[in-house]
């Protein structure tokens, strides 16, 4: 298989799964694994991709982004608030991610804690979705200070690969009381400047590994991972709306009981 076409299908990978709770950063490393190849080499480029997903979020709310914007320069309570709740959330991602860095990248490299991890994950979901007692907020801009900090505190669970970054915002703020639909907008905005940052990490730390080709492979999984994200996002919140986040939870149990099962026997 030639790494062109490797780099689209992890872009699909990518697309499919950054904003669902069943963790993009976990299935592609496996995935890469599946196809053979080093997960370790693959590990920026995964990375690298990320916001081409992201951009998707930007295109499908381009009027919330706008309307916070003028909000802004305004000084309107609800888009301070916005802004605010998502800085809040953003920072202890950033401390632990800088302090932290060497391990993390240590656990990118290993599929078995990924198979674990999408267990676990599936199990903590079902258990929030039976007990979390939940009421509407108005929005992010309803959240509170402290539900943001401990929103932000939950997603540095998801540095372990196969945990889920967009599953344990999710259910961190359900547990928080926070309603499903204001839980996944919160999770949608926040992975801007945490992708983001993430990547532009990845990038500066492994900067002399990349190469004019390895930028072109980045180009392509970047695109591809946009346009399925692109489809996904709306998809995934019908589903959420309907069903709940259980299907998520019970894929990533089968999925993750099989990969245990396949990489022991390898």
């Amino acid at each position: 298989m030639t790494e062109f076409l490797v780099a689209i299908l992890l872009g699909i990978v990518e697309g499919v799964t950054e904003f669902l709770p069943v963790s993009s950063t976990g299935h592609l490393i496996l995935a890469s694994e599946l196809m053979g190849y080093d997960a370790a080499q693959w590990a920026v480029f995964n990375i690298a991709i990320q916001p081409g997903a992201i951009l998707a979020i930007v295109v499908l709310y381009w009027r919330t982004f706008l309307a916070v914007f003028k909000g802004l320069l305004r000084w309107e309570a609800s888009s301070v608030a916005f802004v605010r709740n998502l800085l809040i959330a953003f920072v202890p991602a950033v401390v632990l991610g800088l302090a932290f860095g060497d391990q993390i990248d240590a656990l990118l490299e290993n599929a078995m804690v990924v198979a674990w991890a999408l267990i676990v994950g599936g199990v903590a979901i079902l258990v929030v979705e039976r007990f979390a007692k939940t009421e509407n907020v108005l929005g992010i801009s309803g959240v509170s200070t402290m539900q943001s900090v401990k929103i932000g505190l939950v997603q540095c669970i998801a540095m372990i690969p196969g945990v889920s970054r967009s599953g344990a915002t999710i259910m961190g703020a359900m547990a928080l009381g926070i309603d499903r639909r204001t839980a996944a907008d919160f999770s949608f905005f926040l992975a801007l400047p945490t992708l983001t940052g993430a990547t532009v990490l990845q990038l500066y730390k492994h900067r002399d590994a990349i190469t004019s080709d390895s930028l072109g492979l980045i180009a392509v999984g970047f695109v591809v991972a946009f346009v399925v994200a692109l489809a996904v996002v709306k998809a995934f919140l019908a589903v959420v709306t309907k069903h709940g986040f259980a299907p998520f939870a019970w894929y990533r149990i089968i999925a993750g009981i099989a990969a245990v099962v396949w990489l022991s026997a390898r």
